[in-house]
């Protein structure tokens, strides 16, 4: 028994990457979106450029796209697969920023993991990157909330 009275019965018990050599070669696309929620004068200093980091976006973008290239190396259950493409945009609204990520490749396995990955570490570098502003006077983060990450489409073709 674990805490609570909880059963865990399953924890520990082993790991195996599924087995694709079985599987046709075939066109994989996969598209992600989520959010970070941020104060307006985060916002604006995005937009004008005095983030005292850089460039909020352009950093996000390459971190994204080093994230996908990255993703069997950090969940272990992905395969290593060639990367045909990628392809992240950002959407600045009054408060949040709206990032999606697109994904291809001509793989076995699909790719909506690796375009998980990339939102993922975007909307995190967005606030790597802007996280001076965001702070309130106890240096915690009350209006800053990353959400919504999640697959809106994959193709297998």
């Amino acid at each position: 028994m674990g805490k609570g009275g909880l059963v865990l019965e399953n924890i520990g018990k082993g790991f195996e990457m599924v087995d694709i050599s079985w599987k046709e070669t075939s066109r994989r696309k996969a598209i992600a979106k989520g959010w970070i929620r941020l104060k307006r004068e985060t916002i604006d200093a995005i937009r004008s450029g005095s983030v005292v980091k850089g460039d909020v976006l352009t950093v996000a973008k390459v971190s994204a796209t080093l994230a996908v290239k990255k993703t069997p190396e950090i969940i272990p259950g992905c395969h290593p697969i060639p990367i045909t493409h990628v392809a992240i945009e950002f959407q600045i609204e009054d408060d949040r920023i709206s990032a999606m990520c697109k994904v291809a490749s001509e793989s076995k396995t699909g790719v909506e993991m690796e375009a998980l990955t990339g939102v993922a570490i975007a909307l995190l570098t967005i606030w790597d990157m802007v996280k001076e502003i965001e702070k309130d006077e106890k240096g915690q983060y009350p209006h800053t909330i990353i959400e919504s990450i999640i697959v809106e489409s994959k193709v297998k073709e």
